[in-house]
Order: structure tokens, then sequence, then C-alpha cells
């Protein structure tokens, strides 16, 4: 009887364990780039974690009313968990810090994000050109490298750019 209860108890806990498992980023990469082959767009891939501010405003942005279309109709975007404190580590996409390495983000904070055609090629990445990570852009500067990397990777008009420029520059 004991026997039967301490199995009952670690299937639970397996299937627990498994249920809260991320996805791995090799899938999420995966299903992006057949998305974006069979919708004719790019791939913005953004690692980011729970406690970042800046993440939290590059989404908010990216997906605020003015510009949430504008981004969808020329990207598929997913998320990439990173950098998690220990308490979350679970959050964190199997994967993504390996992917953060291999494009050289790891040691350039957060959020970073990469844009891939849809056979997985990098086109662009979040550096400014001075090497330095732009995260969510704000100044008038970064937005302005940042919407040039966008003006690179879709058919973005000058008008919807203006739109985005005007979304993500911090007002004084």
């Amino acid at each position: 009887m004991k026997i039967k209860h301490i199995l009952l108890a670690f299937t639970l806990v397996l299937s627990t364990q498994l249920i809260t498992a991320q996805e791995t980023t090799e899938n999420i990469m995966k299903a992006a780039q057949e998305t974006a082959k069979k919708e004719g767009k790019n791939v913005f891939i953004m690692f980011h974690a729970s406690w970042c501010t800046w993440c939290k405003k590059m989404d908010n942005n990216m997906m605020s009313k003015a510009t949430k279309e504008l981004f969808e109709e020329y990207y598929v975007i997913e998320h990439l968990v990173v950098k998690e404190s220990k308490k979350n580590k679970n959050l964190e996409n199997p994967g993504a810090l390996e992917l953060l390495k291999k494009y050289k983000g790891e040691n350039s904070g957060i959020p970073f994000w990469l844009i891939f055609d849809s056979d997985g090629r990098l086109l662009t990445d979040s550096y400014d050109v001075k090497g330095n990570n732009l995260g969510c852009p704000a100044s008038p500067k970064e937005v302005e490298q940042f919407v040039e990397k966008l003006k690179l990777t879709s058919e973005l008009t000058d008008n919807q750019l203006k739109i985005i420029t005007e979304q993500f520059v911090i007002k004084k």
C-alpha cells in the first residue's frame, strides 16, 4: 500500500514538472520559421526575463495599439526566456542561453533581440553602430538605429516607421 502511494506521488511530481517545463528554443524557432515562410515574414526573437522592466517596456511598445499591427504584419514575434532569478529558473526556455551566446548577446543585457529570415539566417541584431545593445530603444538616437534595422528587414513605410518612432522615443 505504501509503495502505491509513493509511486502515485512520484508520478504526480513528474507529470507536474513536465507540464511546467518550458518549450525548447529549437521548437520555438522551428515553428516561427514555418509560420514566417507561410506568411512571407521574418522572425523577431526577443530574449527577456520576468524581472526585466525594459523587456516589458519593449513588449508594451511593440504591442501598443499604435504599433501592434505594424510589427505583426512583417514579423513572427517570439520570446525566449533567459537570465531568470534562481526561483524562476523553470521559466527559462531550454537552449535560449546557448542561442544568445551564439550571437554574442550573453553579456549585453536584456532585452536583446535578433531578426532572422524564414530560413533562419540572421538579418540583424540589437547592437548599435558602436557595438552596444539597443535593448529597448528609448532615446531619439537609439530609436533611429532601431528603425533603420526595421527598414532593412521589412517593408514598413516611412509613415509606419514614424509611428513606431513616436511610440518608442521617451518623451521628457
